[in-house]
């Protein structure tokens, strides 16, 4: 397959420039489709089984013969938007060199965790979405099975900023947005060791190693922490040796390391 021979759109009266601008409506009620762009969270996404309706690109650049391929692979339609085109689409946002329309996947619930055997983030508070998209992209790199966001202010996992954030890794474990009532109700109900991170816990980071149990590895905002019915929850608390001077870490960076000192069990299951 090449540019050459991929068909161009033209004309704003096509099919596909309404979906398109449909997708990128702030105010939609009911999320169905999501706009996914950049090369690495449309592999991405792919690759984890996300389905695409079909994929732009712009008719001033190539597209990457790495993502034709996969195209070409999945049976996903390639076509081109003419520059006059593009700039009606998206006007003053930066335009996408290539993007994708694809269906939302079913919501992820609480109960999809049970069947997963690796420690599991819960993020308490935490409405940063470089942040959530961080911590996504660390916890499936070092072998979390699942994220529990609570009060993240998120309506679905499938969020524009969310997706190139984590960089398509968003749809590669189970996210569930919950209420803090059905997490606490979920984690005691299945048994499972909670331990939070706090500045001065009962443990350092490096003491995770040693535990062969599945956890749940609970974090909160870097203003506030984890809420207290959390704390309360949990059997243990952990901290981060860090410099006393430096008044915290970065959510993101506290869940890495955390992981980080979990690998040796995670990556082996």
């Amino acid at each position: 397959m090449i540019v050459a021979s991929i068909d161009v759109i033209t004309e704003r009266s096509d099919s596909a420039v309404q979906r398109i601008i449909d997708v990128t409506k702030h105010s939609r009620s009911v999320v169905r489709t999501v706009l996914i762009e950049d090369i690495e969270p449309l592999l991405q996404s792919m690759r984890a089984g996300v389905e695409f309706i079909e994929i732009y690109g712009l008719d001033t650049t190539p597209v990457p013969e790495i993502l034709l391929a996969e195209c070409e692979k999945r049976r996903i339609p390639v076509r081109l938007l003419a520059s006059p085109v593009a700039n009606q689409v998206f006007k003053t946002e930066k335009k996408p060199k290539v993007f994708g329309i694809a269906k939302v996947p079913r919501p992820r619930r609480l109960a999809d965790l049970s069947d997963t055997t690796g420690d599991l983030i819960l993020l308490d508070g935490v409405k940063i979405v470089g942040n959530i998209g961080a911590i996504v992209r660390t916890s499936f790199a070092l072998g979390a099975s699942g994220i529990v966001l609570v009060d993240s202010d998120l309506g679905s996992i499938a969020d524009r900023r969310l997706i190139r954030a984590s960089r398509g890794y968003v749809f590669s474990l189970p996210i569930v947005l919950a209420s803090r009532a059905e997490a606490l109700q979920h984690f005691q109900e299945n048994g499972m060791r909670p331990v939070v991170f706090e500045a001065d816990g009962d443990l350092s980071v490096s003491d995770l190693d040693g535990m062969d149990e599945r956890l749940v590895l609970m974090f909160g905002s870097e203003r506030i922490g984890p809420s207290g019915e959390f704390s309360d929850m949990a059997a243990q608390s952990v901290s981060i040796p860090m410099n006393p001077a430096a008044e915290s870490l970065n959510v993101s960076v506290s869940a890495g390391i955390a992981l980080h000192a979990r690998a040796r069990r995670n990556l082996s299951l």
